[in-house]
């Protein structure tokens, strides 16, 4: 099962796309569960499946219909979780960006203005403690991927129509997510692979959807142009391939 956003949703759709194509169309399917969707192939009693999560913490509307972010509770999203083989999880996105949620919750109390990624190592706190109580490593295995690079946010990089990938990046730099992420996983009992594929990743900025996100329409592309790329998502086929050719490797 891969947990988290809609970058890890686009790396499920990579490796279903990856395995499917050897399944006969009779042997295989795609069934939906609550925040839970899989692809089943009943030849191998194997499934794939995607579990949307995207603060693994539990974000939830409260009163006047505010989204309320409760960084020390999990359980809504974690009992999708359990009796899974092999869990991937992702979670820095929407961290990245407070605009997410109007206010934050650790028990009963209110949080007032909190610095981000204060926020996020609470809420990744939570989820190690999680993993910590409730897996057995002689039965589950964990992998933690880092976050997906956005390159119109950093260093001035604009992917619009962009056609090559950067040679190299001059000065690297580990993103603050990745180091908080690092910093959790050192304090856990459990045994979680670090999947790192931040830098790799950040070399293909001609791997996004850029301008091809919809019709590409010459009208289309003019008003895009006055506007950010998304350098958040993947085409397929693309980078997500290699981040499962990866897991493939490490599995």
């Amino acid at each position: 099962m891969l947990v988290g956003d809609s970058i890890m949703r686009n790396q499920w759709e990579s490796l279903v796309c990856l395995v499917q194509g050897v399944i006969p169309t009779d042997r295989k399917r795609v069934s939906y569960n609550g925040p839970t969707m899989a692809f089943l192939a009943s030849d191998f009693e194997t499934s794939i499946e995607f579990c949307w999560a995207p603060m693994l913490v539990e974000l939830k509307r409260g009163l006047q219909n505010k989204r309320v972010l409760h960084l020390d509770s999990i359980e809504d999203n974690a009992r999708f979780w359990r009796g899974v083989d092999i869990l991937i999880f992702d979670s820095a996105q929407w961290w990245t960006n407070s605009d997410r949620w109007d206010y934050l919750m650790e028990g009963n109390r209110e949080l007032g203005k909190l610095n981000a990624m204060v926020a996020y190592e609470k809420g990744l706190t939570t989820w190690a403690k999680w993993v910590d109580l409730n897996l057995d490593p002689s039965k589950t295995r964990v992998i933690f991927r880092s976050m997906s690079p956005r390159h119109n946010r950093e260093n001035g990089w604009k992917c619009y129509n962009v056609r090559d990938p950067l040679a190299i990046i001059s000065h690297p730099r580990v993103p603050e997510p990745v180091l908080v992420l690092k910093g959790v996983l050192k304090r856990m009992k459990f045994p979680v692979y670090l999947q790192d594929i931040t830098n790799m990743s950040a070399l293909r900025r001609d791997g996004h959807p850029s301008v091809y996100n919809g019709p590409a329409t010459e009208e289309r592309w003019r008003r895009q142009r006055q506007r950010s790329s998304d350098c958040s998502r993947w085409c397929l086929p693309g980078v997500p391939d290699s981040w499962n050719v990866m897991l493939n490797a490490m599995l």
